[in-house]
């Protein structure tokens, strides 16, 4: 029987909304992380430390958890390659779970000392562990079910994860501050982290419904499954796997400097906590629009043709959205990261998941896609924060920032147009170069 011929549009829904769903947990779980990075780990884990300094460190526990990410990716891609997507998807999910609910058990500097920060770095690596292999993974779920002309939408479903998981982040930890500090410093910050074994329990269940890609599934049949992914990319795939990187360095550079370096900088702009996080809460519901707006762009003119758009999109709107947030009121920094999360980022993050597929073969596309990602998320999401710090620091102003993302921008540009196009990349130059003939003649 043709693996392909048993899944029907309703399956295809159902494998969707598990993607999304999984996606959005583990999203939700990794980048709170980053929102209390910004906003209590120098005062809890690092009370030994000057502010700016401890804010420096704080941000390095956060870095740790990117800079794990490949090695998830090394791993997990290598037994979803070998053994199947599915298995690998809940392996990470209760993995990511266990993590995350520790982050919010870890006893503070004050309690036990040296032993805090240490613990606090040893679960983040376990998150970049579990993200590193739960990214892959998710995106290969939509797309190898998702017939050609969907893959560039569907693709983008399990991204759009990423802005719900940011929104219940900001959400949760919204309503946490509005505690008095120094119970809000004590435990209230700890409660979304506890709170969300709830949501990977409710995850796990949804992904256990779910039946293994076709894609995958001849690759079994037809014994083709690889000794060494990972190595086979390297060996075969290595242009493409640096196209990749550079790529998503492009893409995850803005998305960091607007969700983690601007809400640990508002402060010093004169906003109070609860204003940032309402306008991280006001730009993740813009991503999310804006991911759905620039999936049904990929699924449309193509999605190396988006991914271009998008690096030139970064470089021309960075120098906007850091003047308006410098601008030091509530209403001008939501407007920032509303443009930067819910206009700029989705159309380099949307088109990566159909746009990254297209450059291995399904034996080898969980480890392809999963060190592209992850090695370009550790390069250059890791760093920003630090980056970003240091340089307003260096220079007492944002523009050197602003250049440097910019930079990042035109290479992710450059990335995307020396990629595989997609089958609707494709199509969409065929069609021009149709429409052109017609004209001339």
């Amino acid at each position: 029987m043709d693996a392909k011929k048993e899944y029907g549009r309703p399956s295809l829904w159902r494998v969707c909304t598990a993607a999304v769903a999984g996606s959005a947990i583990e999203g939700f779980d990794f980048i709170a992380y980053g929102t209390a990075s910004a906003l209590v780990f120098g005062k809890v884990f690092f009370a030994n430390l000057d502010p700016a300094t401890a804010t420096i460190a704080s941000f390095g526990t956060f870095a740790s958890g990117l800079l794990a990410r490949p090695l998830g990716g090394l791993i997990f891609g290598h037994y979803g390659d070998r053994i199947g997507r599915k298995t690998m998807l809940s392996i990470t999910l209760i993995m990511m779970g266990l993590s995350t609910g520790m982050i919010g058990l870890v006893p503070s500097y004050a309690s036990i000392g040296v032993w805090a920060p240490i613990l606090l770095v040893l679960m983040r690596l376990l998150q970049g562990l579990a993200f590193g292999g739960e990214f892959g993974g998710a995106i290969l779920l939509a797309v190898e079910h998702a017939p050609p002309k969907l893959k560039g939408f569907l693709g983008a479903l399990p991204l759009a994860g990423s802005p719900v998981g940011l929104l219940m982040s900001a959400t949760s930890f919204a309503i946490v501050t509005r505690l008095p500090e120094s119970d809000f410093l004590a435990w209230g910050w700890r409660l979304p982290f506890v709170a969300s074994v709830l949501l990977v329990i409710g995850g796990y269940y949804i992904r256990q419904s779910i039946p293994e890609t076709p894609d995958f599934v001849v690759v079994q049949e037809r014994n083709k499954t690889a000794r060494i992914p990972a190595l086979d990319v390297l060996r075969a795939h290595w242009k493409l796997l640096l196209l990749s990187v550079g790529n998503k360095i492009g893409e995850v550079t803005i998305y960091y400097t607007a969700s983690v370096f601007l809400i640990s900088y508002a402060p010093r702009l004169g906003i109070s906590k609860s204003d940032t996080l309402e306008a991280l809460m006001i730009g993740a519901a813009c991503q999310l629009v804006g991911m759905l707006v620039a999936g049904w762009l990929c699924s449309t003119v193509g999605a190396r043709n988006v991914s271009r758009m998008g690096g030139i999109a970064v470089a021309v709107c960075i120098s906007a959205i850091i003047a308006l947030a410098e601008l030091r009121a509530p209403l001008y920094l939501t407007l920032a990261i509303s443009i930067a999360l819910g206009l700029v980022h989705p159309l380099m993050y949307a088109p990566e998941a159909a746009l990254y597929s297209a450059q291995f073969p399904a034996e080898l596309r969980y480890s392809g896609i999963s060190l592209g990602i992850q090695i370009g998320a550790a390069i250059g999401g890791g760093i920003v924060p630090i980056i970003a710090t240091k340089l307003t620091e260096h220079y007492g102003n944002m523009t050197s920032v602003a250049i440097y993302v910019g930079a990042t921008g035109l290479l992710g540009s450059l990335c995307a147009h020396l990629m595989l196009p997609t089958d609707v990349d494709i199509a969409t130059s065929q069609r021009m170069v149709s429409e052109n003939r017609r004209r001339v003649t």
